[in-house]
């Protein structure tokens, strides 16, 4: 991390962030340009470049950070004992939520790293990735999908979640919507009408 960077005063240090997040969520590594992060974030682009010396500096930064930022809010909220797979649902997106509170692109920022095909991106950025698909990994591996009712896959299940809740995301960002509280209660709904149904049919 950029020691330097965090003497600076929290608003400037999160105004950069979330510039740097809301262009490369947008446009990905390759397309993304310093001039739009820095016209973003209402700075001089000798300022960025005073604390990262280039875009890849930027992205690996700020990846770096988002990473950091979200395994704690996935410590912090997700029960280590916690094995029912909608209690465990509900519990990330409650971290992803108070992620977004500061930082409404970060999700969005992690899940179109996942699509990055740019060899100097994704080889700046291999240790965090490892990092984060690790934090994902335990969480997985403490849910008990044999709980479910016959017939059931909880694997394809949870991805069937997952891609509603992305979808749902990119929706309200895409009509101007996006609130992450407004988005937690509404990705809730979605949660606990899928449990609902797979509950029903429990034999």
């Amino acid at each position: 991390m950029n020691g330097k960077f965090f003497d600076l005063k929290k608003e400037k240090q999160d105004r950069m962030i979330n510039a740097a997040l809301k262009v490369f969520a947008q446009q990905g590594y390759r397309h993304a340009s310093t001039d739009e992060i820095v016209r973003e974030a209402g700075i001089s682009k000798g300022l960025l470049f005073h604390y990262f010396t280039s875009k890849l500096g930027v992205y690996t930064f700020v990846y770096d950070y988002s990473v950091r930022y979200m395994i704690l809010e996935l410590g912090a909220r997700v029960p280590a004992g916690e094995k029912d797979l909608f209690a465990v649902c509900r519990a990330m997106e409650l971290a992803r939520m108070q992620a977004m509170k500061g930082y409404p692109y970060m999700q969005q920022f992690l899940d179109r790293c996942m699509k990055e095909d740019v060899s100097e991106a994704l080889l700046a950025t291999e240790q965090k990735r490892e990092d984060l698909a690790e934090a994902y990994e335990r969480i997985q591996n403490q849910i008990d999908y044999d709980s479910l009712s016959a017939g059931v896959d909880g694997r394809k299940l949870e991805r069937m979640l997952s891609y509603t809740i992305q979808g749902l995301m990119q929706q309200r960002f895409l009509d101007a919507s996006f609130q992450p509280e407004m988005l937690y209660a509404e990705t809730i709904e979605y949660i606990d009408m899928l449990e609902s149904i797979v509950k029903t049919q429990t034999p």
